[in-house]
This record gives C-alpha cells, sequence and structure tokens, in this order.
C-alpha cells in the first residue's frame, strides 16, 4: 500500500470567503474574551509575571555578554585571579538565568491551561447550545470533525499563541538591548570613503531581512498543507471510530474490504499531504540550516579586519560576534517561527470556521416560533428537507409535511401514521424543536414536562446508574431497580455500579426497554415515541405500552409506530397523506374507536 500512495495528490482547500480572510487577519476576536474574563485578573497576573521573567533573561544575558568580553581578555592577557574570579561571577549569572527560564516555563504552563480550560468552556457550551452539535452534522456547513477543533485546535491556537507572543517579546527586546551594545564594539567602517557608522547593526538588519523574505517564499506552502494535514488527520481518525461504534453491522453485512478501501483511501490523502508537508519542510529545513550555520562564523569574519588591525582584542571580539548574534537571532525570529506560525495560522483558520458554522447552524431554526402551553399546536407548519448550500440558494429543500390549525390536548393520545418516506420522523424532530429546517407557528408544553423517546436510544459512557436516569438527576437505587423490573431487566438492577459499553453490550430490545425504564423514572407530563418499541416482539410491544398508560396516567402519548396494535392504546390518529408525487405530506385527524387498552 505504501507505494501506491506517495503519489496521492491532497485536495485542494476550497478558497477562502471575504469573511474567513477578514479572520485570518484579525486574531483578536479569538484571542481577547478570555483577557476580559471572570478570569482575567488571574491571567494578567500570570502574563505580567511571565513577561517580567522573561524580561529578566534579556538582561542576564546582557551581563553575561559583558562577562564574556572580560572572560576572553582576562584569558589573552593571562590574568589567572581575574580568570577564576570571573568562573565564580559565570556560576552565579548561569545559576539565575536557569531559574529564570524554568519559572517562565512553569508559569506558561499555568496560564496555558487556564486560558484552554476556560476556552474549552466555551467551545463546548456554544456548540451544545440550541442543538448545534446536532444541526452542523445536518448540511455542510464549512466545518467538519468538532471533536478536533476543541481537543486538538483550541490547544494548538492556546500553546502556540502565548508561545509565539512571547518569542517574540524576547526577540524585541534582546534587540533593543543588544542593538546599542553591538552598535558601540562595531565602530565604524570606511567603504568608498563613505564611513559607515555602527557597520555591524547594518550588516545584521541586511542578514536577517533577506534572511526572513527568503524564508516567506520558501515556506508559504505549509500554511495550506498544515491546515489539510489536521483535517485529513481527523478524517482518518473518524473512519476508524465510526468502524468501532457500527462493528456489529460492518460485521454482519461483510463489510470489511469496503471499510478496508476507504480507510486506505483516507490514509492515502493524509500520506500524500504528509509527502508534501516533507517537500516543502526539507526546502525550509536547506536554508534555515545553511542560514543559521552562516550566522555563526558570519560576524567574526566581518569584524576579524578590526581585530587583526588592532583595534579589538579578543575579549571585543567575542562580545561583538555575541551581540551581533543576539540582534541577528531577534531579526531572525520570524525565520526561526516560520513552520509554528503557520500551524498557528492553520488551527485559528480553523476555529474561526467551525465558530461560523455554529453561529449558522443556531440561526438555522429562526424560521419556527415556539409559544409555551400546556398543549401541542401547529400553525402553519412547514417541514422542508435540507439541502447543500449553493451560491444564491439557502439550506431550505423540498417541502415534505404542511400542518395547519392542529391540536393535541393533554391526555389526548395520539398515533401519527404515514406512509415511508412521508416525514413522520421529520414532523417528530420539528415537534422536539431540533430539526431546523421549519418554519411556522407551534405552541408546545415546557421542556421539563416533556420527554422523547427515539427509536435508537442513546446510552451515555458511565455506570449504569447514570446510563438508566440520563439526562436527569439519579435517582434512589430502590426506584431504579422498580423501574428496571418492570421494563422486565431485573437482571440490570444488580449492575447499577457497574461501567461498560452499554450500547454493545445490550441488544436492541433491551436498550428500548431501558429507555422506557427512563420514562418511568421522569413521570414526564408529554411522551413522544418515535418506533421506541420496534425492536421489541409484539407481546413485549403490548406489554410495555400497557405499563406506560397504567404507570403514567397522566402522561400524554405521541407515537409513530407501524404495528398495528399499538392503535389501541391511542385516542386518535394524524395520517400524513399526499394526493401525488411531490406534493407536501397535509395532516388528516381520524379518532380511534376504542382508547381503552386491551
Amino acid at each position: 500500500m505504501g507505494a501506491g500512495l506517495d503519489g496521492v495528490v491532497p485536495e485542494q482547500v476550497t478558497p477562502a470567503t471575504p469573511s474567513s480572510r477578514r479572520a485570518d487577519r484579525s486574531m483578536w476576536p479569538l484571542i481577547s474574551p478570555y483577557w476580559v474574563s471572570e478570569d482575567r485578573f488571574r491571567a494578567w497576573g500570570l502574563f505580567l509575571a511571565i513577561t517580567a521573567l522573561t524580561l529578566a533573561t534579556v538582561w542576564v544575558n546582557v551581563r553575561l555578554n559583558s562577562w564574556s568580553g572580560d572572560f576572553y581578555n582576562a584569558l589573552q592577557d593571562k590574568k589567572f585571579e581575574t580568570f577564576q574570579r570571573l568562573l565564580l561571577e559565570f556560576a552565579g549569572w548561569a545559576f539565575a538565568y536557569i531559574a529564570l527560564v524554568v519559572y517562565a516555563q512553569y508559569l506558561t504552563q499555568m496560564l496555558q491551561m487556564r486560558w484552554r480550560r476556560w476556552m474549552t468552556d466555551v467551545y463546548l457550551v456554544r456548540w451544545m447550545e440550541a442543538a448545534a452539535f446536532y444541526r452542523i452534522g445536518l448540511v455542510d456547513l464549512g466545518s467538519d470533525n468538532p471533536d478536533q477543533r476543541i481537543a486538538e485546535d483550541l490547544r494548538d491556537f492556546i500553546f502556540s499563541s502565548l508561545d509565539l507572543f512571547f518569542g517574540l517579546l524576547k526577540a524585541v527586546a534582546s534587540f533593543v538591548a543588544f542593538v546599542g551594545i553591538l552598535w558601540a564594539l562595531s565602530g565604524p567602517l570606511e567603504v568608498g570613503g563613505v564611513v559607515i557608522p555602527g557597520y555591524m547593526v547594518w550588516v545584521a538588519l541586511a542578514y536577517a531581512l533577506v534572511g526572513s523574505l527568503l524564508t516567506h517564499a520558501i515556506g508559504k506552502p505549509l500554511i495550506r498543507l498544515n491546515f489539510l494535514k489536521e483535517r485529513y488527520e481527523a478524517d482518518f481518525r473518524y473512519a476508524l471510530l465510526r468502524v468501532r461504534e457500527n462493528a456489529e453491522g460492518v460485521a454482519l453485512y461483510r463489510g470489511e474490504a469496503g471499510e478496508l478501501a476507504n480507510f486506505r483511501q483516507r490514509f492515502g490523502h493524509l500520506i500524500g499531504n504528509w509527502w508534501a508537508i516533507m517537500k516543502s519542510q526539507r526546502r525550509l529545513n536547506w536554508f534555515s540550516s545553511f542560514y543559521g550555520q552562516l550566522a555563526v562564523v558570519f560576524p567574526i569574519l566581518v569584524a576579524a579586519p578590526r581585530y587583526f588591525s588592532g583595534a579589538l582584542q579578543l575579549g571585543g571580539l567575542v562580545q561583538i560576534s555575541n551581540a551581533f548574534g543576539e540582534v541577528q537571532d531577534a531579526l531572525s525570529w520570524f525565520v526561526d517561527a516560520y513552520a509554528r506560525i503557520a500551524a498557528w495560522r492553520a488551527s485559528i483558520h480553523r476555529l474561526r470556521g467551525f465558530m461560523s458554522a455554529i453561529d449558522r447552524a443556531q440561526a438555522l431554526g429562526e424560521g419556527m416560533r415556539r409559544d409555551p402551553a400546556d398543549r401541542i399546536g401547529l400553525g402553519d407548519v412547514a417541514v422542508h428537507l435540507p439541502q447543500a448550500p449553493e451560491a444564491g440558494s439557502g439550506l431550505m429543500g423540498r417541502l415534505l409535511v404542511q400542518a395547519d390549525a392542529e391540536q393535541i390536548a393533554p391526555l389526548e393520545h395520539t398515533l401519527i401514521e404515514g406512509s415511508s418516506g412521508s416525514g413522520k420522523s421529520l414532523l417528530f424532530r420539528t415537534l422536539a424543536g431540533i430539526w431546523p429546517f421549519a418554519q411556522g407557528q407551534m405552541s408546545f408544553p415546557a421542556p421539563d414536562q416533556v420527554l422523547f423517546l427515539p427509536q435508537k436510544p442513546y446510552l451515555p459512557l458511565g455506570n449504569l446508574r447514570s446510563v438508566v436516569c440520563y439526562p436527569g438527576a439519579l435517582q434512589p437505587d430502590e426506584r431504579i431497580a422498580q423501574a428496571l423490573h418492570a421494563v422486565e431487566l431485573p437482571a440490570l438492577a444488580q449492575r447499577l455500579d457497574e461501567e461498560a459499553s452499554w450500547a454493545q453490550i445490550l441488544s436492541g430490545g433491551e436498550q428500548q426497554r431501558l429507555a422506557l425504564a427512563r420514562a418511568l423514572l421522569v413521570r414526564p407530563r408529554w411522551l413522544f415515541l418515535d418506533e421506541a418499541t420496534s425492536a421489541v416482539d409484539e407481546a413485549m410491544e403490548l406489554r410495555l405500552y400497557g405499563l406506560l398508560r397504567q404507570d403514567l396516567p397522566q402522561t400524554t402519548l405521541i407515537s409513530i409506530a407501524h404495528r398495528p396494535q399499538v392503535a389501541r392504546f391511542h385516542r386518535q390518529r394524524l395520517i400524513l397523506e399526499t394526493d401525488r408525487d411531490g406534493a407536501p405530506s397535509q395532516l388528516r385527524r381520524e379518532t380511534i374507536p376504542s382508547s381503552e387498552p386491551a
């Protein structure tokens, strides 16, 4: 497989929109919120402490530069006592420098984690608000792999932001501190009758400027390639996760060959992009290595004429070399940090795209007005299918369901029926308030009075006690055991403390019965069931619906079900029907003759 993947050409990045290009130019909306948050005092305290430590390391470097001149002059003049004193002095400066660096890194890591904790919570809240996590997956809103955005891109953005800022701060401080030293030590240089004062400063400026321009020209492709790298890594990881979550289905379908081909295709994109990064990084490394190695001897070569003429002692030559190195390093910060800047910009682009996608997802449901009431009322509700975003068009696709002036009163148990594809499940999601492609007006009970049970229950991570009580507060073990016995899962009542992958352990029917146990614990005023008993046999389905009617006498049942026997537990039908192909389904009410359960 490896040989066949080398030639894979990475996909091209979708061209950035004007708004995303503006976001790339302005990082402030991402950076600023934390620094005015409730954690701002500790954040600014840590920031100022790190700044002070960083500037202190520069000051120690200045002192060490002065020390190096005296030290090498003592060596040249063979002054042993001065040599011994300077060695002891060096030990003090070295210890001070090490302590400053250690505590600067420690406080930086502390600030990184505080910032990451705050920002991760903000992004998690935004992602979970208004079911944005669900809506983003319905259509392409310009953001993929939300888990990577929150877990990795936030981390990389924060860590890189602080690393780059304090690196730049140290570079600026070093330049200010050493440019004067270099100016004074280098002296004038006469070229063609023109005297150039502080010529080593101008040489350093020219050297760094040429290096920065060439670095940008050579390394520019890394920005796009780093963006793609994170995307392909996440896509490959997501494909592996999907197979793990659906292992039984893949095994039953004998889908190993298809999944393996999918893995290879996604990994091929990853490898192809990695080859492109390697080649681009290789060119950049060639240049930066030559640039760095030349910088070691370049100042000595330039200053050598003054040394050999006797205008400089050995200590002065070493001081010039060190000062030139500090100035050149400061001016070459862009060269050294270019690869990190490229990765940083890629993470910013992904985070801005993620937040933009959340904003668009949350705005999708603005066409539906929901008013609180003690009953369900549909006023000119239109339920649409989604469509892919295209130039000049919205996300609302074909109109699937049209509901006008329908009401469901408390305890008016209702069965929703219709042919496959008529829109039953979409109407169910619209009632739940999670389907964003709907318009109109709806009256609906308060959220704490309603419970929705989908066909495939969600079983979260944790022990069985928290799984049964999800999403509410934990109930006493006696009530949980009673509910599990009622839905004929008595064995589970002995395993409440056990943590396991319950979605893999329990059968589909057991999972649906566990979800009904939740309903017995929550005791909602309104219970919506979308094929919530489809995985159990007919006899069990009758017993479960009888249990709901008996144990929840004040609960209104609204069901979607295909088996006709379920009808006896309801008072009326709402039938979705259409007169012709392509026309939206209309709701027709029909009374069920006998509402008494058998």
